[in-house]
Order: C-alpha cells, then structure tokens, then sequence
C-alpha cells in the first residue's frame, strides 16, 4: 500500500484501510455512493469479501455498506499515510439570512409532522411508539414503501404524524426520494422530524443538510441515543442544533424514551417559542455561494415559484442538475434566463474545482457536517461493534454462510410443521366440535347445510392454520429485526447478478415467502426500472403464507415421512423456476446494463418481543379479517354452486333403492346401515356433479386431466383465484360431501386419502396419490397471483404487466404440473 500513492479501492486486501482520493463514474452510481459519504478525504476500511467473493463488505464514518468488485474499481484511494495531502472540504459554518422560515399559516390546532430519515434509523418504531400503531418495523432500508398517517393528541393540539419511506437524501435517485420530497413541497408540514441514527451521525446529517437548505421547520429526533452513550462519545447535542438552527431531542424509540419530550418540541417549534431555531444557512464557500446566489436571483422574479418553493434550495438542486426541479420551472416567465444561467454556473464550479458539480456540493455538505461534529462531538474509545463483528464473520462466511441460512430456512419450515400441529390439531378439534353441535340443534334444511357444509367447513377449514401463519411470520420478523436480512442480500448478490437481479431483489423477494403483496411494494427500493420491473414479475414464484395451508394439508395427508423436507423442495422449486424465468427475462425483455451494487448493512439488533409480537399480530389480523370477508363470501358462494340445483336427474333411483334395503327383512341391520351409506354416498357424490360447481369443473377438466387432476381439484384451483387460501375451504366443501353419510368420518385429511374416482376409465381408483398431491402443490405455488397481488402489480407498473403476469405464471404452472405428473408416472 505504501508504494503506491493511489489505487483503486478494489484492490485492498481484508483488514487494509485507505482514504478516498477521488471518485469515478457518472450518473446514479456517484450520485447515490457520494450521497452515502465516499467522498475525497474519507477513510474506508475493507471488512471482508462475501462468500462468493463478490460484493465486499467496507467500512466508512462508522457504518458498513457494501460494493461489488466493479464499483469499488471507480473510487481512487491512498494510503493514511498520505492522508494529509488529499484536499479536504473546507468547514465555513453557517450564516443567517432574513428570509422567514416556511410561509407562515393561520395558526391552529392540528399540527402536520412529516417524518423523514435514513433506512434503519428507527422512524417506524419512533411512529409506532408516538401514534400506537402497528406499522411493520424491521432492521433493513425498504420497510416503510409508503406514507402512514396517524393522529395524537398532547397539550391541547391534535398532531397528524405522516411516517414518509427512508432515504438517505432527497434528490431523484429513486422513487422514494422523489416522494418525500412532493411530500415537504406540496403539503408544507408544519413541522418536519427529521429522525437520526445517533450512533451514525456523520452520513445520517447529510439529508439534514438538504431539509436546511429547504428553508423549513425541522426537529431534530436523535434516536439511539443509547447506542452513542454506550460507545463512550460526548456530543453535546443543544451547541449543534443551535449551529444548525434546529432543536435536537435524544430519544430511544424502542424504549419509549424521549418520545414525550419530542412532541412537546414539536409544539414549542410550532407555536414559535422554542429559540433554537433560526434561519440559518449553510455556508458553502465564496465561490459556490456566488453561484447560488446568481441562480437565486433570477428565480425570485417569479413571484409564483418563489412563493412555492425554497429559492435557494431550488438554485442548489439545480447546480446539482436535478432533471426534476429544472422541469418544475418549465412554467416561469424567465425559465431561458434561468437554464442559461445554470450551464454557466456549473462549467464555472467544475472548473474551478475539477470535480462533477454534484460532488462539488456533496463534499462541500460532508464538509459542515465533519467541522460541525468536531466542533460538537468527541469520540468514544469504547469498541460496542466487536461482538457484532464476530456474529457477522458466522453468518457471512464464505463456507459457512450458505449452509447457515439454508439451515435456517429449513428450520422455519421445520417449525412451521411440528410446533404448528399442535395448535392447528386443537383448532381442528374445535371446528369440528362447532360442525355437529349445529347440525344437532338445527332442523335440516338448506340453512343448516349452509352453515355447516358452507361457512363451517370453509372458514374452518382454513382458520385451522392460523398458527403456522403466525410461525412462519415469527421467523421472517427474526431476520428483518435483527439486520440478517441485508445479510442475506449482500451473500446472495453475486447469484442474483448472474441472473440480472440485484442483491436487494434478494429483500422483497424473500418478504415474498410472507405475502407477495408487501413484497411487490418493496421492489420501490430498487433504483432501477427494469430492476424493480423484473423483481416483481418473478415475485410471485416465493410461495407466500396464504398457499401454506394447501401445501400443509397434502403433505400430511401424502407425506407423514419427512414433512419439513417436502415443503422445503416445494419453496426451493419456486426459487429455481424463479431464477430460470429472471435468466430468460434478463436475456430478452429485460437485456440491459448492469445496475450497481450499494447496500447499508445494518448493525445487528436483539430484537424485542413488543415488535415481533406486533408483526405476528399484525399479519395474524390480516389473515382473520381475511376469513370475515373474503374467504366468508367465497365459501357461500362455493357452497351455493354445489348445493344447487336441488332437482337434478339421477342415473338411478337411490331414494327406492335406499327403502328397498331397509324394507330388507333379511339383511342384519349392520349390513343395512353399510349399504344404505354406501347408497347415500353415490347420490350426494352424483348430485356434486351435476350442480353448478361440478357443471364447471367438468368443462375445464379436459385441461387439467393430464395433470392428473379431476374436476374437483379444478374448482379448487378456479376459486383460488381470488385467494390462495380458498383453495382449503373449497376441498372443505367439495370433499365434505363424499363421506357425510359416515358418522366416523375423520378430518378432510382423510376425506382426500380416501377420495376415489367415480365415473370413467379410473373408476374405483384413488384421486389422490403422492405424485399427484406434489403436482397441485407446484401448480398453486405457481399459477395466478391472487387478485390483490395483481392489484399491487397493477399499481407499481400498469394494467399490461399485471395481465401478463397472470398469463405466463398459469402457463408455467400447467407445464410444470404435466411434466410432474407425466414423468412421475413412467419413473413410479
């Protein structure tokens, strides 16, 4: 490292440090990687290379994020020896101004709080614990991919907190950034949290340098606060916000501590009374502000823009070729002067500096807020990462990281099964309990079937697996809570780059296993387009939580042996066709360049029971409203086609039939009871087929026959259109049928074991076999995105995306189904 006075980043060895000398590239990459602090005169560190060798894993202003090999190759560093010649940003301070803060409103009683802050920064929490609500909180960027609303009561205001997604600044990198940003502009909060992680100061302060410049009220919540106590730094706090023009409240969000106070700032901001805030600028230097106040001055000649947006915020944005603001000022008078006047501005910068105008402004940033935090703060000697470290040396190994998560994949799965059965076999119990008290104390009639046949039998049916549901969402919460969950992307980003997805598809796609629905909004995180457009299209290949209960029935009726095993090769087969259709997409619709690489890596968190409790009830919630709306009519409905119509044409007489043998003086009345059931069964079995339900499975069975599938798994599959959890209730319904005559009849377990065919070539054979069951597991995996992921799909992109989504998966799934069942066949 000595001898050389400058290299590339990507060629530091584990455990070497340098300091950024220059950064390289264009566009999105060197907005975004300036953006999180690789700037001239940082100092990172390599951490360690994932197991596949790509990403790596550095270290810079106290935080870790990761790179691929191929854009740390884009940023120059030296060796700390040389540290003293590389030019560093000048600090300036700050200087005040007489421009008013914000446009000053009629003063009322409903406050406007928008909360903004970096990706894990604790906002969520912080909402949650301030409003009582239950918003999904979890130790990765991307969980909030859009605004909550909440309202809260305190000293006589009523204050309306909106929780806004988190970005690290807002500038137009992505979707998100864009929308925090409308958010401040158009409905001008009149107070902006602005939450902090304290024990990452340094790159956390960079979106609050933007919210400065915005000329707005802001509130500084500086969360974690134990965090930075426990490593031993003294910051004092109240000399930096008087510095920045901004009140500073230290608060513990998971704790509930400071929450009080913040609000009460809140209100001393709002009302004027707190005198910490004052209209403060930064101070970027003569040359740079001579640039702004040029472009400022012609803005402020329209009176229009200058009464709707911050003119020096704006004169910024655009030395920073925001596409975004320019087009915002399309409309003023002297738009020409203005466009003009910026190309003049920003040659003149990126002369006189040598640099891209963005990176002129970012250093500039980290500048102020490197001379503000020396000014402020003095730092700890107490290392609080070192047991961190040696967990994420475990979990990250390069032999040992794949197994370990495959582990723990299996072991959810695992769980799922074994400790869920109990429950689910109490539940079971119960519904059936709930079946014959009614059908004892009601007369029969169509009432009576409807209850028991219809909402008993389909609702019961798929409530009875509420407890895995909540298993498998335990164990999703444990990785998005204690940080494994970025993890997981930076081991698998080297696979999913081979298949042109990027290592934060590995995010949404694994929330996929919980439901696709959240999963599909999350793709937001994703900068890219195409990137976010291909992440969504294979998303529903990860098996979400309202299939589980199809795959939990089939494989305890068909596979006692090796549950845990079975399910995992059904979640693992939807992983490999996922990959094989990105593989097809990437190389056809979606041939492109690649997307860079750069990812926080969060600390690790214990995470606390309060959250994943309030995760597993609010997924809980979800699924049981679920079985009060959706699956409630659908079972009606179900039952309604099956019950109905009651006058059909039977193939034989079975009422005479039925007399004949009870007027049978001969037959012991065992032998009565045996045919006389079996005579009830061929009738109820025959009056299912000729009703409106089995009409229609019998008029797509032709299609589905080569999968080994017969009219009643048809329907199943028709009315799992609309959730994948009617798929249940439907075979409740349709099987319930077969062996109601039998009063030792068992669950609808056994119902499916003993299901035979009726009519044609298979009379008399089993419907169900193991090879069958494993057919409709994959054919439900795959087929038809229920309606409300269509929605999503719909809302994240178009009408055309979300139709061909549901096209190509039934396509997929019906080959993938035939071939199962066609090759099982020759081979078993």
């Amino acid at each position: 490292m000595e001898k050389d006075k400058s290299m590339h980043l990507s060629g530091l060895q584990n455990g070497e440090t340098g300091v950024i000398v220059n950064v390289k590239g264009r566009g999105a990459f060197r907005k975004r990687i300036t953006e999180m602090g690789f700037v001239k005169g940082k100092t990172v560190k390599v951490i360690k290379n994932a197991p596949l060798q790509d990403p790596v894993e550095y270290e810079i202003m106290g935080y870790n994020v990761s790179l691929r090999r191929s854009e740390a190759a884009l940023i120059e560093v030296t060796s700390v020896n040389n540290a003293g010649q590389v030019e560093q940003p000048a600090f300036e301070g700050t200087f005040m101004d007489d421009i008013q803060k914000t446009v000053e409103k009629e003063k009322g009683r409903l406050i406007n709080i928008a909360l903004v802050g970096n990706p894990n920064c604790g906002k969520t929490t912080l909402f949650n614990y301030a409003s009582g609500s239950h918003e999904r909180v979890g130790n990765y960027g991307g969980v909030t991919v859009d605004s909550k609303e909440a309202y809260v009561k305190q000293d006589g205001y009523e204050l309306k907190i909106v929780d806004l997604p988190g970005t690290y600044s807002i500038t137009e990198y992505t979707p998100e950034e864009l929308y925090v940003r409308s958010h401040i502009i158009e409905n001008k909060p009149d107070v902006v949290v602005n939450v902090i992680d304290a024990s990452n100061l340094e790159r956390n302060l960079f979106l609050t340098t933007q919210l400065i410049d915005m000329n707005i009220k802001v509130v500084i919540a500086l969360n974690m606060y134990d965090e930075l106590e426990a490593k031993g730094v003294k910051l004092d706090y109240q000399t930096l916000g008087k510095m920045m023009g901004i009140p500073i409240v230290p608060t513990v969000a998971v704790k509930g501590l400071g929450i009080t106070e913040l609000m009460s700032k809140i209100i001393d901001v709002y009302e004027g009374k707190d005198s910490t805030v004052r209209n403060v600028n930064i101070n970027y230097g003569n040359t740079i502000e001579s640039s702004i106040s040029k472009i400022q001055s012609l803005i402020q000649q329209d009176k229009a823009a200058a009464n709707v947006y911050s003119t020096r915020y704006v004169a910024i944005k655009l030395l920073e070729n925001d596409k975004t603001t320019l087009s915002t000022l399309s409309k003023s008078n002297n738009f020409n002067m203005i466009s003009e006047k910026v190309s003049v501005e920003i040659q003149r910068l990126e002369k006189e500096y040598g640099e891209n105008s963005e990176t002129i402004i970012t250093d500039a940033k980290y500048g102020f807020i490197a001379g503000a935090l020396g000014e402020t703060m003095v730092e700890g000697k107490v290392d609080k990462r070192k047991k961190s470290r040696e967990i994420d040396n475990l979990l990250t190994h390069k032999i040992l990281g794949f197994p370990i998560f495959f582990f723990f994949m299996w072991l959810m799965f695992q769980t799922t099964f074994t400790l869920g059965s109990y429950p689910m076999d109490w539940i079971d119990a119960g519904v059936g309990y709930i079946g014959e008290f009614v059908s004892s104390v009601m007369p029969e009639g169509a009432l009576r079937d409807l209850l028991v046949d219809g909402v008993i039998a389909g609702v019961g049916g798929v409530i009875v697996f509420l407890p895995n549901i909540l298993i498998l969402f335990f164990f999703i919460s444990l990785m998005e809570d204690t940080g494994y969950m970025a993890r997981v992307s930076f081991i698998m980003d080297k696979l999913m780059h081979k298949i042109g997805l990027h290592g934060k598809s590995f995010i949404p796609l694994l929330m996929g296993f919980g439901c696709n629905v959240p999963a599909i909004m999350a793709t937001r995180t994703l900068e890219n387009r195409k990137d976010r457009m291909l992440t969504m299209l294979i998303t529903p290949f990860m098996s979400c939580s309202a299939r589980l209960p199809v795959y939990i029935l089939l494989i305890s009726a068909f596979f006692p042996k090796n549950q845990g095993l079975v399910l995992f090769s059904v979640y693992i087969i939807g992983i490999i066709i996922a990959i094989l259709v990105a593989l097809v997409f990437k190389n056809t619709i979606f041939s492109k360049q690649d997307v860079p690489f750069v990812m926080e890596l969060p600390p690790y968190r214990i995470p606390t029971l309060k959250n994943t409790t309030i995760h597993m009830w609010h997924k809980g919630s979800q699924y049981l409203r679920k079985m009060g709306t959706v699956i409630l009519l659908a079972s009606i409905f179900i039952w309604a086609l099956s019950y109905y119509p009651r006058e059909v044409k039977y193939s034989s007489d079975y009422d005479a039939k039925i007399e004949s043998v009870n007027a049978n003086t001969v037959l012991p009345d065992s032998v009565k009871q045996s045919k006389t059931a079996e005579l009830e069964l061929l009738k109820v079995s025959e009056h299912q087929e000729l009703s409106y339900i089995g009409r229609l499975g019998h008029f797509i069975e032709p299609a589905i026959k080569p999968l080994g599938f017969d009219w009643k798994i048809g329907v199943s599959i028709i009315t799992g259109l609309a959730a994948k959890e009617i798929v249940v209730g439907s075979m409740g319904i349709l099987y319930h049928a077969d062996l109601a005559a039998d009063e030792n009849s068992g669950s609808l377990i056994e119902k499916l074991q003993q299901q035979e065919y009726t009519s044609g070539a298979l009379v008399g054979q089993k419907v169900f076999t193991p090879l069958v069951a494993f057919g409709f597991m994959l054919f439900v995996l795959i087929y038809f995105p229920c309606m409300a992921v269509v929605a999503a799909i719909k809302k994240e992109s178009d009408w055309k995306w979300a139709v061909f989504t549901i096209v190509y998966t039934t396509a997929i799934a019906w080959i993938v189904a035939f071939l199962t069942y066609q090759i099982g066949s020759l081979i078993i």
